[in-house]
């Protein structure tokens, strides 16, 4: 579980870095940050795949990877 690539970006609507894993729908966090939203990502992460789990639904596979720069 830790392979997720995680993004994050600075959101001047909210004030502050989101973090969030592409291979996981809707899994985001907030951070002040960015290593406050990547703290609260893995948090999220977590519940995410715990959710999965007892819903019975499958977990994706660490999949996403970002284009090269360049």
């Amino acid at each position: 579980m830790s392979d997720y690539h995680i993004n994050i970006f600075y959101s001047s609507e909210d004030g502050g870095y989101i973090a969030e894993i592409p291979d996981l729908p809707g899994c985001s966090a907030f951070g002040r940050t960015p290593q406050a939203a990547v703290e609260e990502v893995l948090v999220a992460r977590h519940a995410w795949v715990d959710a999965a789990h007892a819903a019975g639904l499958p977990v994706p596979e660490p999949r996403y990877r970002p284009a090269p720069a360049g």
